[in-house]
């Protein structure tokens, strides 16, 4: 089982609003439990006991809220003195990463297991000799909260490629991941995106994708909090 993971927290979260002015959006709660809580909570069920997290916006509160974890070890990636976007992020923590391959979740993501653990069976997909790059794949159709066209077509050996322009991807990339270290080997020392890192694995035949079996919710927005809230109801 792997035992790092990287939470992209640093983004400044202005689509949620009034709702992000004061705190960053990781630390917004959905059923009384901050979202970033909740992925850490998976993190331990998977048996990962080390995080890295990056911050910028709210950094103090983030750093005060996670300090008081004790279930795992969290140490910082600080952007305080500039975004570095998402691949620039991990580009930037790779020092504190290791030098085996590591989860990548997004901050602001939250999902609830099917008949396995999410985090264990993208873990036991994950084959070095054969990828490098595998992503967590929503079906579109069911996504809580989500009202766009999707990321990804999958083809039946979990291989993934780009939607195609005009046209409806059936799957959605879900925010969480395992990434190798060498994909950052020649990566700029400025801000970039994953999409970057994406394409360079998807161009050596190495950017696979796994479905996941549970519920997944987007909450990019007020109202998808608000979905999630009724989700969890159910």
């Amino acid at each position: 089982m792997l035992n790092t993971a990287m939470i992209l927290a640093a983004g400044l979260g202005s689509r949620m609003g009034a709702l992000t002015e004061t705190r960053p959006k990781p630390l917004l709660e959905v059923g009384g439990r901050a979202i970033i809580d909740r992925v850490l909570d998976h993190l331990v069920d998977a048996g990962v006991r080390r995080a890295v997290v990056n911050l910028h916006h709210g950094a103090a509160l983030l750093r005060q809220h996670l300090n008081r974890r004790k279930d795992l070890t969290i140490e910082f990636s600080d952007e305080s003195d500039g975004l570095m976007n998402t691949g620039g992020g991990v580009a930037k923590a790779l020092p504190l990463l290791g030098a085996g391959p590591f989860f990548v979740i997004n901050g602001d993501v939250m999902w609830l297991n099917g008949m396995r653990n999410t985090l264990a069976a993208l873990a036991a997909r994950f084959q070095p000799e054969q990828i490098s790059a595998l992503l967590l794949m929503q079906p579109t159709v069911g996504a809580v909260g989500y009202g766009g066209v999707g990321d990804f077509g999958m083809l039946p050996d979990g291989r993934l490629y780009r939607r195609p322009e005009n046209e409806v991807a059936p799957f959605i990339h879900a925010g969480i991941q395992i990434l190798a270290p060498s994909l950052f080997l020649d990566c700029p020392k400025a801000p970039f995106s994953l999409n970057r890192i994406y394409d360079q694995a998807a161009g050596q035949g190495r950017l696979y994708g796994l479905r996941h079996e549970g519920q997944w919710m987007e909450l990019n927005r007020p109202e998808g909090l608000a979905a999630a809230e009724s989700a969890l109801e159910v």
